[in-house]
């Protein structure tokens, strides 16, 4: 550490200003900590390069989560959609997604306000080139046996114009910046996105620490001029009528707004000749990109090669904002240089004489192995370093800033001294995410996606506060206002389930004919409310007739009793199957088991646990390379170390763990 620079002390840094160092930062400074977010710019804070719309298929349920949890993203997309839809209506509730149209500059605008306004936190333009770490003494390693990877620990950060900010931990949340490229064809600029200034120095900070980065690429589509297209031969696609916020604690009469419409077109085989004709062209097929793109996500390129079969594809026009006549392409994401891109766009019906404002373009940017991380997103190889978002090698506004939001969350903790919040899978999105990411060998950009939840009908997005709640209340991003109202709405939800039950409806004449107009058939016996509730024809509203001395009760609290009773028997089901998950997730594997201890180990599973270093039986089951087998070996591994007399420090260790767990239970603050 230069000894002559100047120094301010805090608490925790953040790099990076995008989705993920935003939540970041505002969680620490609201928990209570000194913290400073480093950006390139002020002018990007929560930038969205990419597609300004907030939510989407699973992605809605993360912003549900993340308000739960007191992070910023819902409440700040309530207040700046211009269009707001709940996808998937026709499924069941377990796959409703709310997705909305952001006004782009309105969005970043008013999340920098947020961050300006808070308390503890400070923002400072300025390129941190280096992260400052001193080694842990060996007194403070002795005694803990095993392989025990951090040597390191975080003291500070160093900005490019030499200050040196002293702090207890770091959150690098760099997104598409570091070491970053962008790709039109053959020209090629040293930017990261949207032209602004990439990220250089910090790359070599993060290999002088022996961190390794691998490199990933995105891309996003061209945007128009709106003035210059036809909507006249698109399809309008409006927003809902009835809006539903994101937040919890947004009045649903706020959001009942104008909305701004988008529109829909397709590709068609002249668009896709023009493409092949020019794939030589592309960086992606010329070999000139080096990293590898989301799977999920792909380019134009991508779609006509991989789905030759296909005659066109969807092409959604979606406005940038209410004051720019800026059109975003969505579908249409490419690299192509701009003379291809000027001829293919235009094949398109209504974009026959579009004027493009913004290319396409492609970009390449460093990110680490997320199998480097534990499951609180703090690096294995250095004490007190984090990492959040795209740099964890994962894609999307919404998988950033939840991220984000426990990355912060667990440096505060760390600096309180208490256990890291870990999200189980079968409890949060936001869980399978982040296993994911830290167990599974991801070699491409993550997405988030409802199929990779396996208990989904109990993560629906409709109650995430139910799910959540407790813990944002437990490391004080809840208030104790928002705490008390979700356990009366917990148990007004059971209460009148319960009523639901025990309230009987007979075939009389009155009964019959209410039973009629709302369309489904007549009763033959009598049977309980809950029980008709079950029919998917009738809903609780529709009830009402025949039940005349219900209770005046908040749409929150019926839309559960409704979802609970209809789905019950799978719902039961599920929660029997979490039962035996949590089984194996509670069998905790100590952080400094020696793994060449364990006879029988194949050496495959051997090296990938000594790897990953995973904190349970549950996540070592997930990981690639580790059978069942060698899961069994571990148990009984493990059975037999429990026997074995106790110094006292292993007994204390899961006796505070166990009473943290019965504090979340109650709902008290740790």
């Amino acid at each position: 550490m230069n000894q002559n620079a100047y120094h301010i002390e805090t608490d925790i840094c953040v790099i990076g200003a995008g989705h993920a160092g935003c939540e970041a930062a505002l969680a620490a400074a609201r928990i209570g900590f000194r913290t400073v977010i480093f950006t390139m710019n002020v002018d990007s804070i929560a930038m969205m390069p990419c597609n300004p719309h907030i939510g989407g298929s699973s992605k809605g349920h993360l912003v549900r989560e993340i308000d739960a949890l007191g992070g910023e993203m819902g409440r700040n997309i309530d207040k700046t959609f211009i269009q707001s839809k709940m996808l998937n209506q026709s499924k069941g509730p377990a796959v409703h997604s709310l997705r909305t149209q952001a006004d782009k500059a309105a969005y970043s605008m008013s999340m920098r306000e947020v961050l300006e306004n808070q308390e503890n936190l400070e923002i400072r333009q300025a390129e941190v080139t280096d992260i400052l770490t001193e080694e842990i003494s060996a007194d403070e390693i002795k005694g803990k046996e095993g392989d025990f990877p951090q040597k390191r620990r975080v003291v500070g950060v160093q900005i490019h114009q030499g200050t040196i900010y002293s702090c207890r931990a770091v959150i690098i949340c760099t997104g598409t910046y570091l070491n970053a490229r962008c790709l039109v064809g053959e020209s090629i600029t040293e930017t990261g996105p949207s032209g602004m200034q990439r990220s250089t120095f910090l790359k070599d900070s993060l290999d002088r620490l022996g961190i390794g980065l691998r490199r990933f690429k995105t891309g996003t589509p061209a945007r128009m001029d709106g003035r210059s297209l036809d909507y006249s031969k698109m399809t309008i696609q409006k927003g809902d009528e009835k809006v539903i916020p994101f937040s919890y604690s947004t009045d649903p009469k706020d959001v009942q707004i104008e909305q701004v419409p988008c529109w829909l077109t397709y590709t068609n085989e002249e668009t896709h000749e023009i493409i092949r004709e020019n794939l030589d062209r592309s960086p992606i097929y010329a070999g000139i990109i080096e990293g590898t793109g989301p799977r999920y996500c792909p380019s134009i390129e991508d779609k006509v090669v991989k789905f030759s079969e296909k005659t066109r594809h969807q092409v959604f026009i979606e406005p940038e904002g209410r004051s720019t006549n800026e059109m975003y392409v969505d579908g249409m994401s490419s690299s192509m240089p701009d003379d291809v891109q000027q001829k293919m766009y235009r094949t398109v019906p209504g974009l026959e004489n579009c004027r493009i404002v913004k290319n396409a373009y492609a970009i390449e940017y460093d990110c680490i192995n997320a199998n480097d991380l534990k499951l609180s997103l703090e690096m294995k190889s250095v004490d007190g370093l984090f990492c959040a978002g795209q740099f964890n090698g994962s894609s999307g506004y919404e998988e950033a800033a939840a991220q984000g939001l426990l990355a912060g969350i667990n440096a505060s903790m760390k600096l309180k001294g208490q256990e890291p919040l870990i999200l189980k899978r079968s409890e949060s999105y936001i869980g399978v995410l982040i296993d994911d990411l830290v167990s599974k060998d991801n070699r491409e950009p993550y997405r988030m996606m409802t199929s990779r939840a396996e208990y989904r009908l109990l993560l629906r997005q409709d109650n995430a506060d139910l799910r959540l709640r407790k813990y944002g209340y437990r490391v004080g991003l809840i208030s104790q206002e928002q705490y008390d109202y979700v356990c009366w709405k917990k148990k007004e939800i059971q209460k009148e389930m319960e009523r639901l039950r025990n309230i009987k409806v007979g075939a009389a004449s009155s009964n019959q004919k209410i039973l009629r107009e709302i369309g489904t058939s007549e009763l033959k016996t009598a049977v309980t409310l809950a029980e008709l509730l079950c029919r998917p024809e009738i809903t609780y509203e529709k009830l009402k007739d025949l039940d005349p001395n219900r209770p005046k009760l908040p749409d929150a609290v019926t839309e559960q009793v409704e979802i609970n009773l209809k789905y019950e028997g799978y719902i039961q089901r599920q929660k029997k199957q979490v039962e035996e998950f949590n089984r194996l997730e509670n069998r905790a594997i100590p952080e400094n088991i020696d793994y060449d201890e364990v006879p029988s180990l194949r050496l495959e599973a051997r090296q990938k646990l000594k790897e990953l270093r995973p904190s349970s039986i549950g996540q070592a089951s997930r990981m690639s390379g580790v059978t069942p087998a060698d899961v069994a070996v571990l148990l009984i591994y493990l059975e037999k170390e429990k026997q074995k007399p106790d110094t006292g420090n292993t007994a204390k260790h899961n006796t505070d763990q166990s009473d943290d767990h019965r504090k979340i239970s109650e709902g008290e603050k740790i």
